[in-house]
C-alpha cells in the first residue's frame, strides 16, 4: 500500500508516492493530509523537544503538566490548520483550582521555518486535588481561540463554554458550535522512558474536520441536544454525515501508542486508518519551543502609563522589574525611561 504525498496547498497527483519505509524525522511536527474520498482534512502530530521545553519553564505539578501537554498538542494542530500570517491563542479560563491555561502558536516567518509555541498555566496549588481528574479542576469557565493576524488586521475570538470531559472535547464543541465545521480530536500524551535517555513528556494527536467548502455556515441550524451546544450531527446529513461518522469509527480503532510512540510513522498510521479513504499528504510543518518576549515589548507595554503610575511599580532598589510567564525571561528598568513621560533610555538616539 502506497500513500499519495502532495506539497501543502498544491496537488500533485502525478508525483511519486511517498513510500512506508522511507524514514523521516517525525518528532516535533505536523503532517497535513487530506481523505480524497471523504471529503475530510486532517493533521497528525507528533510532539518531543518542543513539550519538554514548554513544560520546562515551570515547575508544575503533573496535574497541569498533562492540561498543558493536551493543550500544546491541540495548539498544533488548530494552528497548522488556519492560514495564519501572525499568531493563534487558545484559552482555557475556569474557577476552579486551574484558573487558566494559554499557549500561542506563532506562523513560520517564511516557507520551510518552523511554527512556534509557547504555552503557560495559572493555577491555585493549595486548591488542586490529586485523586481529581486535572480536568474536572478546571470547573465552570470558557474555552476560547483567539486570531490575530498582525498589524494592520482586526483580531478575532471565539468562545464557547467548557463541556464535556477533556480540553480536546472542548475544542470539538467550539468548532461546532462557533465555525460550525464538525471537527474530531484523538490527542494521547504522557511521560515515556527511552534506553538512554531520562523520563521526558511526549504527546501526539489526530485532527480530522469536515472540508469548509463541503460544509458551509447554515445559519438556520440549532443544537439539538440537551447542553444546547452544536454537534455534528447538527451541521452534517446525508452522504457528508455518513463519510464523517465512517472516519470517525475508523479513528476511534487508534492505538495511544501509535500516536504517541515513537515506532509508527504518521504516514504508516495514516495508511493503516484511512487506506479505503484515499488519504493524501502535504509537506510536514515543523515546529518548536519559541517565545516572543522582549524588552522593548515591555516597554510597548507600559507605555500607557503615566510617571506617577510607574511609580507604583518602582521596588525598593529603584527598578521596575518584569518576568514573562511563558518563558521565565527577567527584565529590569530604569523607571524615568518608562511611560508615556519616559524619557529615553541610555543608548538611544536623540
Amino acid at each position: 500500500m502506497q500513500l499519495i504525498c502532495t506539497r501543502y496547498a498544491k496537488f500533485r497527483p502525478s508525483e511519486e508516492a511517498m513510500t512506508l519505509g522511507q524514514t523521516i524525522a517525525w518528532d516535533d511536527t505536523v503532517l497535513p493530509f487530506q481523505l480524497d474520498r471523504s471529503d475530510i482534512r486532517g493533521r497528525v502530530a507528533r510532539l518531543d523537544g518542543v513539550l519538554g521545553n514548554v513544560l520546562s519553564q515551570h515547575d508544575y505539578p503533573k496535574e497541569i503538566e498533562s492540561l498543558v501537554a493536551e493543550a500544546v498538542a491541540l495548539t498544533a494542530l488548530i494552528g497548522q490548520t488556519i492560514k495564519l500570517r501572525w499568531k493563534l491563542s487558545l484559552q482555557v479560563r475556569g474557577d476552579g483550582p486551574v484558573r487558566l491555561i494559554a499557549t500561542d502558536y506563532y506562523a513560520p516567518g517564511e516557507d520551510g521555518s518552523p511554527a512556534q509555541i509557547r504555552a503557560y498555566a495559572s493555577y491555585d496549588a493549595e486548591r488542586l486535588e490529586p485523586e481529581v481528574t486535572p480536568f474536572s479542576q478546571i470547573g465552570k469557565g470558557y474555552f476560547a481561540i483567539l486570531l490575530d493576524q498582525g498589524d494592520g488586521m482586526k483580531p478575532y475570538s471565539g468562545i464557547t463554554p467548557i463541556a464535556g470531559g477533556s480540553l480536546s472535547t472542548c475544542a470539538e464543541t467550539y468548532f461546532a458550535q462557533s465555525e460550525q465545521l464538525p471537527t474530531r480530536f484523538a490527542v494521547t500524551f504522557g511521560q515515556t522512558q527511552e534506553p538512554g535517555r531520562s523520563p521526558h513528556w511526549r504527546a501526539g494527536g489526530v485532527m480530522l474536520q469536515h472540508m469548509p467548502e463541503a460544509s458551509p455556515l447554515r445559519a438556520d441550524t440549532e443544537a439539538s441536544g440537551t447542553t444546547g451546544l452544536m454537534t455534528p450531527d447538527d451541521i452534517l446529513d446525508g452522504e457528508e454525515a455518513e463519510n464523517w461518522n465512517r472516519a470517525n469509527t475508523l479513528l476511534d480503532t487508534v492505538e495511544e501508542t501509535e500516536l504517541i510512540g515513537p515506532h509508527v510513522q504518521p504516514t504508516e498510521l495514516l495508511v493503516r486508518l484511512f487506506h479505503e479513504e484515499a488519504p493524501r499528504v502535504f509537506d510536514a510543518q515543523p515546529v518548536r519551543f519559541g517565545c516572543t518576549c522582549s524588552a522593548d515589548r515591555v516597554r510597548e507595554s507600559l507605555s500607557i502609563y503615566s510617571q506617577r503610575d510607574i511609580a507604583h511599580m518602582t521596588t525598593d532598589e529603584g527598578i521596575v522589574t518584569a518576568d514573562c510567564q511563558f518563558c521565565g525571561a527577567h527584565y529590569e528598568f530604569d523607571p524615568k525611561t518608562l511611560g508615556f513621560e519616559a524619557e529615553k533610555a541610555p543608548g538611544e538616539g536623540e
